[in-house]
């Protein structure tokens, strides 16, 4: 429920080695920014602009001039980077995925085909295939009391040693609007979230999470 295999099929990132060897996705979120620089230095030039230190974006990649890019960061084939969009680096942006105008990116990975398009923060988190988040629905990547972030699913319990891990998307997850992923969370493969909810700890694939907290089934 909680590994990298149970949430993601690794086919749709450029991404799959950052999580060679780990059991659990947040294990690789120290590493992001040096995965990026490596990877960056191996994309071809006739696909790839390299308009600033560390910042490799596809040619046919969309980027509106508002943007603000810093690196390390790599924007894949396809890709949108709207309006006012913030990206403070550390950020693998999949192919044809959707950045929206005055979302803000940091140490995270978006699997190719994600949308995060309207007033979103996506900080400390990975975002599998096809996810998407509605408008105005955030992470929280820090706890209130600054301790460090255990995902709690059950009585299980998960030490992640991290003082910021946000939230972990599995693939054709739909988080609904104005919602906040608390610090830890994990969402499973297909499920899907109501709008306003605010969510904590691990939800399971193949669920509805309504926003009084009742899990349902998908059928």
């Amino acid at each position: 429920m909680l590994t990298i295999q149970d949430l993601f099929d690794l086919n749709h990132t450029r991404a799959a080695a950052l999580f060679d060897g780990k059991t659990y996705p947040w294990e690789a979120l120290a590493e992001i920014g040096d995965f990026i620089k490596a990877l960056g230095a191996t994309l071809p030039a006739e696909e790839f602009d390299h308009p600033a230190e560390d910042v490799w974006i596809a040619k046919d990649a969309t980027v509106f001039a508002s943007a603000y890019i810093h690196g390390p960061c790599i924007i894949d084939h396809g890709a949108e980077v709207r309006q006012c969009a913030f990206i403070r680096g550390n950020a693998l942006v999949g192919k044809n995925a959707v950045v929206g105008n005055s979302c803000e990116l940091k140490n995270a990975v978006l699997f190719d085909n994600v949308q995060v398009p309207h007033f979103n923060y996506v900080g400390d988190s990975v975002l599998g295939y096809k996810s998407h988040m509605g408008a105005g629905s955030v992470t929280s990547n820090v706890k209130s009391d600054k301790t460090l972030v255990v995902i709690k699913d059950g009585k299980e319990q998960v030490e992640t040693g991290r003082k910021k891990v946000g939230a972990m998307l599995g693939d054709f997850v739909e988080v609904g609007c104005n919602s906040v992923l608390n610090p830890g969370t994990v969402i499973g493969r297909n499920s899907r979230v109501y709008p306003t909810s605010c969510v904590r700890g691990v939800i399971p694939a193949n669920t509805i999470r309504r926003n009084d907290g009742t899990l349902i089934p998908i059928r």
